[in-house]
């Protein structure tokens, strides 16, 4: 190998741990060409994982799985690749400890937010990864947590949405009864949100859809935070919204959401 090669190669090495990934756009960025990941793949100092994306190996005496960890890609597009995504929704709840699972299905579903390449649809991972865009808050950065990257690969911490962004994100996924019942459970466990936070989140937040739908649920479950929020502060919009097929129109907050929720939150 060329001592240019060798030259590009080592700050490669430095900044992407065993395990981690990049793609062929931060590699470019690198000043590493075509030519030079093929010379990589082919020495064993990239995997190709699928078309335009590489994983460094791991040690040799490791156990390399087949499929990529959707934490691993989460950090990758993060502290290494320096795309703008975050985890969001349901997902940052769980991993905050307050949702129940991730999804009902063959494969957990995780949330990520922001501008995230397309080629996660072609990922081989333990989890279906769904990229959604940031129209709910546009460029407000307001609930997201943006822990710092440390000397140790291994303790990298995710950037995700606080419990009180994660929860409006959520509910703008909202679709039917089952996604509901998720929701649901969810928000009972949300007693320790922050009043202050949620008050400029709900402010910020474009979709009246949403802030309808979070006092949907902060009137059934009766956290204490709740007589902190100003609601006359926060615009609900005007007449009724269309959510759930079939739903009943809840008469404090003129949304149609499933009929029990109706009956028992009323």
């Amino acid at each position: 190998m060329s001592h240019v090669k060798q030259q590009r190669l080592k700050p490669l090495l430095d900044k992407v741990p065993p395990g981690f990934l990049v793609d062929t756009r931060y590699l470019r960025a690198q000043c590493i060409n075509a030519k030079s990941i093929h010379g990589y793949v082919e020495r064993g100092w990239l995997e190709r994982i699928v078309r335009g994306v590489y994983r460094r190996p791991l040690p040799v005496n490791a156990e390399t799985e087949s499929v990529v960890s959707w934490h691993y890609a989460l950090l990758s597009l993060q502290h290494v690749m320096e795309y703008d995504v975050h985890l969001g929704g349901m997902s940052a709840l769980s991993v905050a400890g307050y949702g129940h699972y991730l999804h009902l299905g063959k494969l957990p579903h995780v949330h990520f937010y922001g501008k995230a390449p397309t080629w996660l649809k072609w990922l081989p991972s333990d989890a279906k990864i769904v990229v959604h865009n940031r129209t709910l808050f546009g460029d407000e950065q307001i609930g997201i947590i943006k822990d710092g990257q440390t000397a140790e690969a291994w303790q990298w911490v995710p950037k995700a949405s606080s419990p009180e962004r994660a929860i409006l994100e959520a509910l703008d996924e909202l679709s039917d009864e089952a996604d509901f019942d998720h929701v649901d459970k969810s928000f009972e466990s949300l007693t320790t949100l922050r009043p202050k936070l949620l008050m400029k989140l709900l402010t910020a937040c474009r979709s009246i859809k949403v802030r309808r739908l979070f006092f949907v649920f902060a009137d059934r479950h009766q956290h204490a935070w709740l007589k902190h929020l100003k609601r006359n502060g926060i615009n609900f919009g005007t007449g009724p919204r269309a959510l759930v097929k079939g739903g009943a129109l809840h008469p404090a907050h003129r949304i149609y959401v499933p009929k029990y929720f109706v009956r028992a939150g009323d």
